[in-house]
């Protein structure tokens, strides 16, 4: 391609994304847009209550019914849990216990020097890879991508003298974008695997599937993701972001100076308590019989205590080293220099509630109302019509799961939904419920970071305004957008190549059924 088209292309490009943003940015506050959601899902619920749908719940093995969400009942039932919701909502527990400890950590400049010593021994240009590497990772401690590498992407490009919302991107793109692509089992792997054999299970009552049946298939897929999650960032993402303007003085952000020797003293000691804090959590998870695993004696399962209280950890894992750095680096004088840190970190986090509550709210009576179930498996069904060849279902499967992700978050929700239809449909067509499972992995992870029904999507638009006071929802869906379509087109790709290689997909995994 010559470099006159080359300029048109990207010239095309940027326009694009700034209409996305243009647009994106005259939506009504994130906490608006879902009040004004709310109603809109109530309005549908009271219109489509009166239709039948000649579809049967997999739940529940009866006639799908939309539940009308204005009749009396509904209304006194939505305003007797609404405390409930908002109090109950996974995120909100999450962020703000992590945001404690974190809270600590910064004030007292525990990460302040942290990252100036990590800038000083990483290139400049493995930033950007270091980065997405870092949020694939972070899927094997839950949620702590959201609040911990996506914020840290903005903090350490900043220090090095680059655009903080590249590297928010960056962070977001491996975090979310890349949330079915990692190196190390999860518990998303067993998680999956339990509801695709469950569907599986309708037709071959015997089949057991592998927890890690996916396993070398999301490893390379990590590398893919790191790879052309690099290109974008470099290519398309930090050339257009170049001209926006952030702020010069940003808090307690580090700049890129020389360590003082009071500050290396107290890194070494932070250092030396966060790695004992390591070792005690390891050394005490190794033994069969841990009180950190499950009944099963497995460390990974959603019910293993070791993985629900990841959370607890990182609270833990920061204010402890957090507290040692600012007592040896004479930053703590008293107890009340560890509180000011935390409430300093809560001040920051009041604007994220509010919308946090109207969430709760919108994602509850989504749920109630049975419309996310309608659009699920009417997907599904006319998928199921098409009768098309194995390849492109599979691409169907990617392309109806990435629509339906932008309406429905949870992963465990959509594939509760869908493992029961595509499992066992796919299974009638010859393909084997592991390729299903790895096809529904790819639509699921590629639009996560495009859609404001995420629920850590205004998280992601609260880090974004720390730099720039004016971002918004178009803001961060024009940035991410690149890497949505990217994900979803070359993910899809490298499946039906891996596919045509023949390589296991993970362990005791197949392509065909039976």
């Amino acid at each position: 391609m010559s470099e006159d088209a080359q300029q048109k292309n990207s010239g095309l490009t940027a326009r694009i994304l700034e209409t996305v943003e243009r647009i994106g940015n005259k939506l009504p506050d994130p906490a608006m847009l879902f009040v004004g959601l709310l109603f809109v899902v109530w309005i549908l619920s009271w219109l489509l209550s009166h239709l039948s749908f000649d579809v049967i719940d997999p739940r529940t093995d009866a006639p799908l019914v939309i539940h009308n969400l204005l009749s009396g009942a509904a209304i006194t039932e939505f305003l007797s849990v609404m405390v409930t919701n908002f109090s109950h909502f996974h995120p909100v527990g999450v962020v703000l216990v992590a945001m404690l400890g974190i809270g600590v950590a910064e004030h007292t400049g525990f990460i302040n020097s942290a990252l100036r010593a990590l800038l000083g021994v990483t290139p400049k240009r493995l930033l950007t890879p270091m980065i997405i590497c870092a949020g694939i990772v972070s899927h094997s401690a839950v949620d702590a991508g959201y609040v911990l590498v996506i914020p840290l992407g903005g903090v350490i490009f900043y220090a090095a003298g680059r655009h903080p919302l590249v590297g928010i991107a960056a962070a977001f793109a491996g975090v979310s974008g890349g949330f079915s692509a990692n190196f190390v089992p999860s518990s998303l792997d067993p998680l999956l695997q339990g509801l695709s054999q469950a569907g599986a299970q309708i037709l071959d009552p015997d089949i057991i599937l592998n927890p890690l049946n996916n396993y070398f298939f999301t490893t390379a897929s990590s590398v893919l993701i790191i790879g052309f999650g690099w290109y974008v960032t470099e290519k398309i993402v930090e050339p257009r972001l170049k001209h926006t303007a952030f702020q010069d003085y940003i808090g307690d952000l580090p700049v890129m100076r020389a360590l003082e020797p009071h500050e290396n003293k107290g890194l070494r000691a932070a250092g030396v308590v966060f790695l004992l804090s390591l070792v005690v959590v390891f050394a005490t998870a190794l033994p069969s019989e841990s009180p950190w695993r499950d009944v099963t004696g497995d460390l990974t399962s959603g019910t293993a205590p070791i993985m629900r209280s990841i959370v607890s950890l990182i609270f833990l894992m920061f204010i402890l080293p957090g507290c040692v750095y600012g007592i040896v680096a004479g930053t703590v004088k008293s107890a009340k220099d560890i509180i000011d840190g935390m409430t300093k970190a809560m001040h920051q986090m009041a604007y994220y509630l509010v919308i946090m509550f109207f969430i709760a709210q919108f994602v509850y009576a989504f749920g109630q109302s049975n419309l996310g179930v309608l659009l699920a498996l009417q997907g599904a069904a006319l998928l199921k019509t098409l009768a098309m060849p194995s390849t492109i279902t599979i691409v169907g499967v990617v392309l109806i799961t990435a629509f339906i992700n932008l309406f429905v978050g949870s992963a465990s929700a959509k594939w509760g939904l869908l493992a029961s239809i595509f499992v066992p449909m796919l299974m009638q067509l010859g393909i084997s419920p592991d390729l299903t499972q790895a096809a529904y992995r790819i639509g699921d992870s590629s639009t996560n970071i495009i859609t404001p029904l995420l629920p850590y999507f205004p998280l992601v638009v609260v880090y974004c305004q720390r730099y720039v006071k004016h971002a918004g929802i178009g803001t961060v869906t024009a940035m991410m957008l690149p890497y949505s379509i990217t994900f979803l087109i070359i993910w899809t790709l490298f499946l039906l190549l891996y596919m045509s290689t023949g390589l296991p997909l993970g362990i005791q995994s197949s392509y065909i059924y039976p």
